[in-house]
């Protein structure tokens, strides 16, 4: 069997090594003419995450990266600097090396890409997918640069924009604008002390919902989201960065000043903002024998902390489930079968926390910091953090029913 994985951002690199493991030929093709390093800020990778790149020898490299920080508590505030609450997301009771951590995304694909390939995976970059074809014993992919690759399974984990998925399913629902926009990333030496070890401060601002980590050495990792009707690319780069970094001053979101000074410290073109989408549900993952796999099948909330975790734990399973398979087409109506319950619940209680952050009213917003937030706080830490999300593991040596 022969799989062709679109995309080589998260879970595409990690499919492609569990396939690999799987005693599956997979080569991933990327659109971009590399790794993209520098792409993006920061993102979470919880225990559950973490559990599936340490069953794919991907883990040490990745806790071993550039500005990879644990990330296991956090210090909520309100938009005037009191203290609303402290949490431990319960990864804390695990061992050190599952414990949550925060990294930069496009190291994170950096690193995924090329460990990958160490252990044999194939990447190849500047490859572009225009179309695919699926002829019931074959898929047939054509890339911009005129060139066609021909394999038995075709996987998008090309993310929310997917190629893949409008392809594969033209009617399919588009990805959904969540009311927020988001901006933020890395400043070094930003002059804002250390925040306490292990510990992310996240700040409900009257307009605005805000995060940050500054690490020892003095780098800081920050974002900003803020209720904003939706704009277009090209209404985006109309304003020049500086004009955003204004707009996100003007905002007064930290009291206390230690985010105000990373963001006066922070270069404008970080200050560019991005349209958050979701894609709550799709129809179908897959047909025949092309499925979807990360953001391209469900793109989640950011407030679920999972986006990255759960393309890691689709990546495995679908290996699994092709491994496990007589055909591919029940394989990957398998890995459907297996995942889109557990990742639909996630959906679900990542929208109720992101509704939060449209909430810019004073009534709300006193309602909200008074009321409601105490209670989430309470219910959390009765509940162990988000352990039920955190202790889910993937047995890779388990064999599948399908």
């Amino acid at each position: 069997m022969r799989v062709l994985i679109i995309g080589s951002g998260i879970g595409g690199p990690v499919a492609a090594t569990a396939l690999r493991r799987a005693g599956i030929d997979a080569t991933v093709f990327e659109a971009h003419d590399g790794p993209g390093t520098n792409l993006g800020a920061h993102l979470g990778l919880a225990p559950n995450g973490l559990a599936v790149l340490r069953s794919l020898d991907l883990l040490r490299p990745v806790l071993e990266a550039p500005g990879t920080l644990p990330s296991s508590r956090i210090e909520f505030r309100d938009g005037r600097g009191r203290i609303m609450g402290r949490l431990s997301d319960g990864s804390t009771e695990l061992e050190p090396e599952l414990r949550s951590v925060s990294a930069r995304r496009g190291v994170l694909q950096t690193v995924l890409a090329e460990t990958a390939a160490d252990l044999g995976t194939t990447v190849e970059y500047g490859r572009r997918l225009v179309r695919h074809t699926d002829t019931g014993s074959e898929v047939i992919a054509e890339f911009a640069d005129g060139s066609v690759e021909r394999g038995d399974v075709l996987v998008g984990a090309d993310g929310i924009h997917s190629v893949v998925r409008r392809s594969l399913f033209p009617d399919a629902p588009a990805p959904t604008y969540t009311g927020l926009l988001d901006l933020g990333g890395r400043t070094p030496n930003a002059g804002a002390p250390p925040t306490p070890s292990d510990t992310s401060r996240l700040i409900w601002g009257r307009r605005a919902f805000a995060g940050y980590q500054t690490a020892p050495d003095g780098d800081a990792y920050w974002f900003v989201n803020v209720p904003h009707p939706e704009l277009t690319r090209e209404e985006i780069a109309a304003r020049p960065d500086s004009e955003w970094k204004r707009f996100a001053l003007d905002l007064a979101i930290d009291r206390t000043g230690d985010l105000d000074t990373v963001l006066r410290a922070s270069e404008p073109r970080l200050f560019r903002p991005r349209g958050v989408y979701t894609i709550p549900t799709l129809p179908h993952w897959h047909r025949g024998r092309v499925a979807l796999l990360g953001d391209a099948a469900h793109a989640l909330p950011n407030s679920s902390g999972q986006g990255a975790s759960m393309a890691m734990e689709d990546a495995l399973v679908l290996a699994m489930c092709l491994r496990d398979s007589d055909t591919p087409e029940r394989g990957l109506a398998a890995y459907e079968r297996i995942r889109r319950g557990r990742v639909e619940a996630i959906i679900e209680e990542g929208t109720r926390r992101g509704d939060l952050k449209l909430v810019t009213r004073p009534v709300g917003v006193f309602l909200r910091d008074r009321l409601l937030l105490p209670l989430v706080f309470r219910r959390a830490a009765g509940a162990g953090g988000h352990s039920p999300v955190f202790d889910h593991r993937v047995d890779f040596d388990a064999p599948v029913a399908t």
